[in-house]
């Protein structure tokens, strides 16, 4: 009877239950060896998220790049010859806090400000390149900003190069008032006298992309090109339904609601950027000895 009981006991099937982590467990996990999409919660170790360009496997969604990040993926050899690298946004209206976040936005960043400028090329073609990068700000255009894009746009108009520019920006920098709000107009009006010398400019929408921004240089491409779901706009989504009191639809201002109603030329999927840019050159660069008729 002993020996029965003793071998029910053997073959009786467990029941398995998860195991929650210890606290000391979870201090023992190196931090930020674990990502999580925010779009549909997979976790993935960062390495391997790294290695697929910070594009979920699961969903597709892509996650946001520094400019440092972005400049690796693009640039041949990850590498961008750097303009105007020291200069510094000052508190010209002595705006309240504005100094002491600008020193924080640095040290959170490892950048000087929102946009990183220089040349470089890309598939061996020379082109002026300049990067935004989200986490400095928010993106946000002040004056530095917008001189650093204009002299990135006048140095494509000596050399003839082609001119690339990643957008991504929460919009104008509200602390510098109007003279944010000017480089506006200073960034487009470098782009045109580019455009009359024949120059190359091909925007990329990173998401997001709103207020002065898409208002002013970003739009302005003679080839507009956006990652998948970066939002694109001016106003934001609830401040327009509650001007125009209606319900806007569920994809309303992402990369694919823009292509679709003309406002791109094509999303592309981050692993396919790099590629893309060099056909793009391939095609409008003359070659020595070719003529293009």
């Amino acid at each position: 009877m002993g020996c029965e009981i003793m071998l029910k006991d053997f073959f009786h099937k467990k029941r398995k239950y998860a195991v929650i982590p210890s606290e000391q467990t979870k201090r023992d996990i190196p931090e930020g060896l674990m990502s999580k999409c925010p779009k549909c919660g997979a976790i993935q170790t960062s390495k391997e998220l790294d290695k697929n360009l910070k594009v979920c496997p699961s969903c597709g969604y892509h996650m946001k790049l520094n400019a440092r990040e972005r400049i690796q993926m693009i640039m041949d050899e990850g590498r961008l010859f750097e303009y105007d690298a020291d200069m510094i946004s000052e508190d010209p209206l002595e705006f309240p806090g504005y100094a002491d976040k600008l020193v924080q936005q640095a040290e959170k960043s490892g950048l000087r400000d929102a946009v990183v400028t220089g040349e470089g090329t890309i598939g061996g073609f020379p082109v002026v390149c300049a990067v935004m990068s989200f986490d400095f700000f928010s993106g946000s255009m002040g004056s530095v900003v917008g001189e650093k894009i204009t002299r990135a746009v006048e140095r494509a108009t000596q050399k003839g190069y082609p001119l690339i520019v990643f957008s991504t920006s929460g919009g104008a920098r509200m602390q510098e008032s109007i003279l944010s709000l000017m480089q506006m107009a200073k960034t487009s009006s470098a782009l045109a006298r580019f455009s009359d010398k024949g120059g190359l400019f091909i925007s990329v929408f990173t998401d997001p992309t709103l207020g002065g921004v898409t208002a002013s240089f970003a739009m302005l491409g003679d080839i507009i090109l956006a990652e998948p779901g970066t939002i694109v706009g001016f106003a934001g989504r609830i401040v327009i339904e509650q001007t125009i009191r209606q319900k806007l639809p569920d994809n309303f201002q992402t990369a694919e609601f823009n292509l679709q109603h003309g406002q791109l030329d094509k999303v592309v999927n981050r692993k396919e950027m790099r590629s893309t840019l060099i056909k793009l050159l391939d095609l409008h660069t003359v070659k020595e000895g070719v003529s293009r008729g």
